[in-house]
């Protein structure tokens, strides 16, 4: 039987064939290419909700396209893109955090292709920076965590004003969610407990599964996964024990209905959906960085389909007076990307 790891080093390892074949392959098309992230195709979340957005797009525009996942994809992130470059792909698109310095770079030997990244800005005529409001969305998570870890009329709440956050790697790309949780918290309460963990995966639900737990363990009712597909294995947790989940990326409350709080849904999907589109029509937003936050709908807490109805209506009344105060501009969300890291996250 084909292990998973095995399936990914083929996949790689075709899609890299291909590429090599160059302009020949793709001599009038000039195709799109996603390169997906640590964590893979099948995580629920990040690259999964990517990855419909530019289905979404290819489909609607007719432009060919191709997802590319690597077995170390932090470590072949600078090959693949080359390789994608000089096989003719007119549009690169990568979902790795680590591949924006070696795409800065790459830019200016290819000024003929288009990139994207995610989550940070790089500077090249050719390269489209797409950033997202994570901590403002998480900001409200963890507002609405802090307001209902301490109500024990909840079923699964005790009375320690205690939660927690898990995300996939100390880096600061998860830390602007984090951050904003922890501030949305402690906006809420400023004495409450929030504990932070790293589980250095994307992709280990056993391993997600074993540090929820321990939160549980150490009092923790809500944990916020910030973990990719090692963040299933939180939900799982959550669902076992009888506690809460939040989800990321996409609405994951469905996971384990009753289980997941709410979801912090982050609108890759839309972004890269009209990025493509944007492409096909010869409107590439080359040396812009595109906003995607509250006020923009790029992020938001999911509907609680399955939680609305235990959670008391003032508290969701406050958490939408936060995001009207964060629109406004009149309350500030600690952004690490561009502010480094406060006081209260040492």
């Amino acid at each position: 039987m084909m292990t998973n790891m095995t399936r990914r080093i083929l996949q790689v390892t075709t899609a890299c064939t291909s590429l090599m074949a160059g302009s020949a392959l793709w001599a009038d098309e000039r195709p799109a290419a996603m390169i997906i992230a640590q964590g893979g195709l099948g995580d629920g979340s990040w690259n999964d909700t990517a990855n419909a957005g530019f289905q979404s797009g290819l489909e609607k525009t007719g432009v060919e396209g191709r997802t590319i996942e690597s077995a170390d994809v932090a470590a072949q992130g600078e090959e693949i893109m080359r390789r994608a470059a000089d096989g003719g792909f007119g549009l690169v698109i990568s979902l790795e955090w680590i591949h924006g310095e070696p795409m800065e770079m790459l830019a200016k030997d290819y000024p003929d292709t288009n990139w994207v990244i995610m989550n940070q800005t790089r500077t090249g005529d050719n390269i489209a920076s797409v950033v997202f409001g994570e901590h403002e969305g998480s900001f409200l998570a963890g507002a609405l965590a802090a307001q209902v870890t301490t109500d024990t009329s909840i079923e699964g709440i005790n009375a320690d004003a205690t939660i927690g956050v898990i995300g996939g790697f100390k880096a600061p790309g998860i830390d602007k969610f984090i951050v904003g949780y922890i501030q949305g918290a402690k906006a809420v309460n400023p004495d409450i407990e929030v504990k932070v963990a790293y589980a250095d995966s994307f992709g280990d639900p056993a391993k997600g599964l074993q540090m929820a737990n321990a939160m549980f363990d150490e009092g923790a009712d809500i944990v916020y996964q910030v973990a990719g597909g090692t963040g299933i294995g939180i939900i799982e947790a959550a669902k076992a024990r009888g506690h809460y989940a939040i989800g990321v990326d996409s609405d994951q409350d469905g996971m384990a209905p009753g289980n997941v709080l709410t979801s912090m849904v982050k609108r890759v999907d839309v972004a890269v959906d009209e990025i493509v589109t944007g492409y096909a029509a010869d409107n590439f937003p080359g040396g812009e960085v595109i906003q995607f936050g509250l006020a923009e709908n790029g992020v938001a807490l999911s509907e609680m389909t399955h939680t609305k109805d235990k959670v008391p209506a003032a508290y969701i009344e406050r958490v939408t007076a936060y995001k009207a105060q964060i629109i406004a501009g009149e309350l500030d969300v600690w952004d690490v990307s561009s502010q480094g890291y406060p006081d209260f996250f040492k």
